[in-house]
């Protein structure tokens, strides 16, 4: 991955967290990683804890951001996120959501942003 890319991205997932922070979500954790993969964002609101894969692209050519969170994204989020729940036990009796953050930015400015709450049933 280039230094552009990895640049590029993580721009997209501070534009994301301050999205949630915006909706009244609590941060837990950015950037988790484990043996089975990462998740970008792990927050909390209400009673549901939510596990957000954020995709940020700068034009269409291969789809639409979210178009990049298929089936087998989101066994990889849940693996990691069942290993998150593992190490942190205190979230147990929450509901568990797999959500995405969909970002296209046009001339260095955000064109469109989509959150979609729940792509997967826990």
């Amino acid at each position: 991955m280039t230094l552009y890319k990895k640049h590029f991205g993580k721009k997209g997932e501070e534009i994301a967290a301050d999205y949630l922070m915006d909706h009244d979500f609590e941060i837990l954790e950015e950037n988790f990683r484990s043996k089975f993969g990462e998740l970008d964002i792990v927050a909390k609101k209400g009673n549901k804890l939510y596990f957000i894969e954020v995709k940020t692209r700068s034009n269409l050519k291969r789809g639409m951001p979210y178009e990049a969170v298929n089936k087998r994204k989101i066994h990889q989020i849940k693996k990691t996120a069942t290993y998150f729940l593992l190490e942190n036990d205190k979230y147990k009796d929450y509901k568990y959501v797999i959500s995405v953050v969909s970002i296209l930015i046009k001339d260095r400015a955000v064109d469109k942003l989509q959150f979609f709450e729940n792509v997967d049933l826990w």
